[in-house]
């Protein structure tokens, strides 16, 4: 009988596992009931990280065993059909390996572009959650068109600190990043985006072959 649902998540960098509290929510409204275990796989502390995407998830697999794995890509310049092709490929060279079920993670062109859209969550990553300021954030169904989210994530995070100068230079936003999802409750705006309902309806499919093994 199982206790939990145990997954992992492979991504591209260190800010990308901000991504973990998205998945979460996403397989609790999908229907998951278990208590959820996510582990981010930070192969940064291996002595020779792997680079090769398919050694990355053999090697992720190894150390943070799960029974889903999710394996993050930002699209960047590429398409999401071609990042997809690039995942399918580097799973086919594992053909020995005992793969749990896995699920790809997208986002077009990166992580940053779905922290664009919830205000408060900003400004508690920014360490001003009282803020009055203005901030423009753009509206959710463009941010798969947004040339940089990332600096314009970054640009965000500085204005809604409200600091200036000094402290201001030593605000790092890439420290901040990960701030964001742990405040947001409710990513339901981001179904808006192509991506994301491409994420959503594989954690639907995942959920309903996981709910009928009991």
């Amino acid at each position: 009988m199982r206790s939990e649902l145990r997954y992992t998540l492979l991504c591209d960098g260190s800010s990308d596992a901000a991504l973990l509290p998205v998945i979460n929510w996403l397989l609790i409204e999908n229907g998951v009931k278990d208590p959820i275990q996510s582990q981010w796989a930070d192969l940064r502390r291996l002595r020779q990280p792997p680079k090769d995407l398919s050694d990355r998830i053999r090697t992720a697999l190894e150390f943070y065993p799960c029974d889903l794995l999710f394996i993050h890509r930002d699209a960047e310049k590429s398409s999401y059909a071609e990042r997809a092709g690039e995942i399918r490929s580097a799973l086919t060279k594992l053909v020995e390996a005992d793969l749990p079920p896995n699920v790809y993670v997208i986002p077009v062109r990166m992580t940053e572009a779905w922290l664009l859209f919830d205000e408060p969550a900003i400004r508690f990553a920014a360490g001003n959650r009282n803020g009055q300021n203005a901030l423009h954030l753009p509206d959710v169904k463009t941010l798969e068109s947004l040339h940089d989210p990332k600096a314009d994530l970054y640009n965000l995070i500085r204005e809604a600190s409200n600091l200036q100068g000094r402290r201001l230079k030593r605000l790092n936003p890439g420290e901040r990043v990960q701030r964001i999802t742990t405040f947001v409750n409710n990513f339901s705006p981001l179904r808006s985006l192509n991506a994301f309902r491409n994420l959503e309806a594989d954690i639907a499919e995942f959920v309903k072959v996981y709910a009928s093994s009991y």
